[in-house]
């Protein structure tokens, strides 16, 4: 029998070992014993499994629920069930029992998850629906595992064992510091959390799974068991294709609880699949990117702020929903980009912080491990098990959910131990410097990882300095990303358009300082949802008119020209829901879009323009193939401070040499309300054609003034000016942007 010091332990949910001691064990004489834990049965017979003959009656050895006895003359072990009578039910439960289960992972698997070796740790950790087989047949049930290597003792509670931390206490794997269990009685919806033991012995807050694919909707916090994991899957070539470096990349940035509500509070999956990617195409749009949908316990941090890097929200219904809206949207041929935050977590007590009683998933040390800006925690990049963790989950949504690449928040956080610190309130690296080598090292190998197990999967960098190779290949030092935010770009040209036009030669450069280093990465040109929250207004506010204008044309004509401007610079684009049709209130999460602003006229003909910019930009190669090379920009005139007109060419291909496949296209800027009606402009040789407008922003088709060339054909003239030998003369609206392309007369 089990001593009662034993016995004391195990009702205090305090043994150090409860597999050695529960289920079926044989004494030092050989004699078999059987031991289970059921605080509130009232009685436990013991079923041989196959037959479901009665074995034994066990004792109530204690009051609160422990039972015991021996199997008699049994010497060998053997299949058996637990025939349990709880009270108030007529009928006994028959079940299986967790501790009749030998250990659950495998030995490789835990020994690379200890080295931090493990690509998939989702496959391991969490909770998995599986089936065993003993002589009675098929046991379906739930594995738990959870690392927790400083816990004394760790529990698995939930809706099938009473939330009481004495029905399972789970098995330590020592050389992993993880601890798992197999539950018979659990299955595919149930809520759980852990119970944990800190190492000084205190009890510490029930944690939600970091590793749950599921769970519940704010303000409930448990974890819920999901259905089986998605398989495993590559990208499309179609797809693969569209995230290439010489793709036209225009991509929609939606804050899926506040594009359109949805009969409840907030949309579900399907709702959206219904509308959006339909949407979005429409529009010439080539991606959607969904702002953080992991999960998360505050509305108002928009998913930036996430402790379930591995689960949908329950905000927009049951998990395999945003697998529907993925596939809603490459059947309308747009790719899926989710933003996601391996920067930083938030302290809720049920969430990451101090897991198992010590600093586990962050630094120890506030001044590497607290995010002063956003009041979070900081994950501890040198920790092999949180590496592994964070770029398991990077994996886990290409890979098992079949989106098309990442956008990754706050890489400059990431990359500097001085981020928002001032001096003396950091720790340098090992060489004295102010980088973060474990955090550089893990956004390589993140990249490199899908380069290999999810191919064509591409990941956008937030990145605000001017960190060296963002874009680059880890081969030549880089950290790996296809593309990074030209965040220099926006706050130069934003603070430009904000200038009154009359003053704007002034500031001339900052339209233009861009293509300085325009070509040192791969960039995306990005309007996204920071520029407008928190009192900036939306992109129609920030455009100067005279306040005394009702119309606010200025405005509007001030909007449609920066955005032909944004359409013909180098750069992929990126623009946030709303500023498509301009939006004239800040960005307000909860709520839908002002929809019905499309009924003004004004606001409809920016909604068009855009889907006509998105349709040259597909359309033409000159305006994305070489997007981010050098050779594909072409300033004529950079220089035209008094009248604040810009214009450059594009390319595809290597200026109209030999093997050419595709035309250029002319792009003039004027940022004044003043008409220029006969600018002069060199332009290269173009044998047998013409130049002609393919789109004017000033169109009355987007609610401008109509001033331009129309259909008028421009014949170069023998004058020489910006360096080419002949030129044409445009008429210029105000406030607007052109885009020519030659063609042939003779057609």
């Amino acid at each position: 029998m089990l001593s009662p010091a034993e016995v004391d332990a195990l009702l205090a949910a305090r043994h150090a070992d409860p597999f050695s001691v529960l289920g079926l064990h044989a004494d030092a004489g050989g004699r078999l014993w059987l031991r289970a834990l059921l605080p509130g049965a009232q009685s436990v017979e013991v079923l041989e499994a196959a037959s479901g003959a009665r074995v034994a009656v066990l004792s109530q050895r204690h009051p609160a629920g422990f039972f015991e006895a021996t199997m008699g003359r049994r010497r060998k072990r053997f299949d058996y069930r637990l025939l349990v009578q709880w009270p108030g039910q007529a009928q006994a439960q028959v079940m299986a029992d967790a501790y009749a289960f030998g250990p659950q992972l495998p030995a490789p698997d835990l020994h690379s998850f200890a080295r931090g070796e493990h690509a998939r740790p989702f496959e391991l950790l969490g909770a998995h629906g599986l089936t065993h087989n003993d002589a009675g047949g098929a046991v379906a049930g739930v594995r738990f595992a959870v690392w927790a290597p400083h816990a004394r003792r760790v529990s698995v509670v939930g809706s099938f064992n009473a939330w009481d931390g004495r029905r399972h206490p789970m098995r330590k794997r020592h050389e992993a510091g993880v601890w798992e269990i197999f539950v018979p009685q659990a299955g595919e919806g149930d809520l759980y959390k852990f119970e944990l033991l800190g190492p000084a012995g205190e009890l510490l807050p029930l944690k939600a799974d970091p590793y749950a694919r599921a769970a519940q909707l704010r303000p409930e916090t448990a974890s819920i068991v999901a259905a089986p994991l998605p398989p495993a899957r590559r990208l499309a070539p179609e797809r693969a294709q569209a995230n290439a470096r010489g793709a036209p990349v225009s991509i929609y940035e939606v804050h899926a609880a506040s594009w359109r509500r949805g009969a409840g509070q907030f949309p579900t999956w399907d709702e959206l699949a219904a509308e959006l990617p339909a949407y979005a195409a429409e529009l010439g749009f080539t991606h959607v990117q969904l702002m953080p949908i992991s999960e998360h316990p505050f509305d108002g941090s928009w998913g930036y702020q996430t402790l379930g890097l591995y689960a949908p929200s329950a905000r927009f219904g049951p998990p395999e929903g945003l697998a529907r809206f993925v596939q809603a949207c490459h059947q309308q041929g747009l790719g899926v980009l989710l933003d996601w935050v391996p920067a930083h977590f938030p302290s809720d007590a049920h969430g990451l912080a101090h897991f198992d009683g010590t600093p586990l998933y962050e630094y120890a040390d506030p001044r590497e491990g607290f995010h002063r800006d956003w009041n979070t925690l900081i994950y501890n990049f040198a920790q092999p098990q949180v590496r592994q963790f964070l770029a398991g989950s990077a994996l886990y949504w290409t890979e098992r959910w079949g989106v098309d690449g990442l956008r990754v928040d706050a890489v400059a956080s990431m990359l500097y131990r001085d981020y928002s610190r001032p001096a003396g309130e950091w720790i340098p690296n090992e060489s004295g410097g102010n980088q973060n080598l474990e955090a550089i090292s893990l956004l390589q190998r993140i990249n490199e990882r899908l380069g290999l197990d999810a191919p064509g999967a591409i990941t956008v960098a937030e990145e605000s300095t001017s960190f060296p190779g963002v874009s680059s290949p880890t081969s030549a030092g880089g950290l790996g990303f296809h593309y990074k935010w030209n965040m220099g770009w926006m706050n130069d040209t934003l603070r430009y358009m904000q200038e009154d036009p009359i003053h704007r030669r002034w500031h001339h450069d900052k339209m233009s300082f861009g293509l300085v280093y325009a070509f040192s990465e791969n960039f995306v040109l990005p309007i996204s949802h920071d520029e407008v929250v928190h009192g900036k207004g939306s992109m129609l506010g920030k455009m100067r008119g005279p306040a005394d204008e009702p119309s606010q044309w200025q405005q509007f004509a001030n909007l449609r020209a920066y955005y032909g401007f944004m359409w013909g610079h180098p750069g992929k684009k990126l623009l946030f829901m709303g500023q498509e049709f301009a939006q004239s209130s800040e960005w307000n999460h909860e709520a839908e879009l002002p929809w019905g602003l499309l009924q003004d006229a004004r606001h409809a003909g920016v909604q068009r323009l855009i889907r006509d910019l998105n349709q040259l930009y597909r359309t033409q190669p000159a305006l994305h193939r070489l997007d981010c090379e050098a050779a594909g920009f072409e300033w004529l005139q950079a220089e035209d401070r008094e009248q604040s007109v810009f214009a450059w060419l594009r390319w595809g291909d290597a200026k109209l040499g030999a093997g050419a496949s595709s035309a250029p296209v002319l792009v003039v800027c004027n940022f004044t309300p003043v008409p220029r009606m006969d600018y002069r402009l060199g332009v290269p040789p173009t044998p047998g054609q013409a130049w002609r407008e393919v789109l004017n922003t000033d169109s009355a088709h987007y609610g401008g003034s109509n001033l331009g060339n129309g259909a008028e054909c421009l014949q170069p003239e023998a004058v020489a000016e910006h360096g080419h030998a002949q030129s044409i003369t445009l008429k210029l609206a105000p406030l607007s942007c052109l885009f020519l392309m030659p063609f042939s007369t003779s057609s």
